[in-house]
């Protein structure tokens, strides 16, 4: 019988994905990593979709990378105020807003930390998650 495999944590994953990017947005993706942890000391950091996300009573954000942006898709973004206007992609959507970031962007780190807490605050609310069912 083979032993099962150990897992790699999710930390060393998003650890390993910054690493690879080895590039302005590995750094970017890092900083990030960091703001989100000093918005929130008690989010975990979890590896789905084969990208880092980041939870507390559910979803956050997740932290994607792509040629000319890195993307943090807030998965309930529709539903914060985002009086700094960080959200800049994804706008049409009735549930996820996100952030893109550009090479050499800088983001607001007061306002970004307070949509974070924000969205701990949401998550932790106990607000019924929206049903995609209508009534007719």
């Amino acid at each position: 019988m083979k032993k099962p495999v150990p897992m790699e944590s999710a930390s060393a994953l998003i650890d390993k994905k910054i690493e690879k990017l080895a590039d302005w947005r590995g750094e970017t993706l890092n900083r990030m990593r960091q703001l989100i942890h000093e918005a929130d000391p008690g989010v975990v950091e979890e590896w789905k979709w084969g990208t880092p996300v980041w939870s507390h009573d559910g979803i956050l954000c997740t932290g994607e990378s792509y040629k000319k942006v890195v993307k943090l898709t807030f998965a309930k973004g529709a539903s914060l105020k985002d009086t700094a206007r960080l959200f800049n992609s994804s706008l049409d959507g009735n549930i996820r807003r996100a952030i893109d970031i550009h090479e050499a962007e800088d983001v607001d780190v007061s306002a970004f930390k307070a949509l974070v807490r924000q969205a701990v605050a949401f998550n932790s609310s106990g607000k019924p998650k929206l049903s995609k069912k209508r009534k007719s």
